[in-house]
């Protein structure tokens, strides 16, 4: 199991991760009842092939995911999107 941070910026208009101490994640969805957190999980199920789960910051930009791959996988994956 891999725990890992994101930062989210909603209500972008577009799907895309940036590079940088945290990956950057801009989403279409605005921060609104739970849609951003929903498009994250969705986005990020696609890229890694597995469903990550919100571990914390639920309602803050800055999150903690734990998804069931290895910490080297979920790397290369999300570095992939960049």
């Amino acid at each position: 199991m891999t725990e890992f941070y994101v930062k989210v910026k909603p209500d972008q208009n577009e799907f895309r991760i940036e590079e940088g101490r945290f990956p950057t994640v801009h989403l279409g969805s605005e921060a609104e009842n739970g849609r951003a957190n929903s498009e994250l999980v969705n986005k990020l199920t696609e890229i890694l092939g597995e469903k990550p789960g919100i571990i914390s910051g639920h309602q803050s930009r800055r999150k903690k995911l734990k998804v069931d791959l290895p910490e080297e996988k979920v790397e290369r994956k999300i570095e992939a999107e960049y």
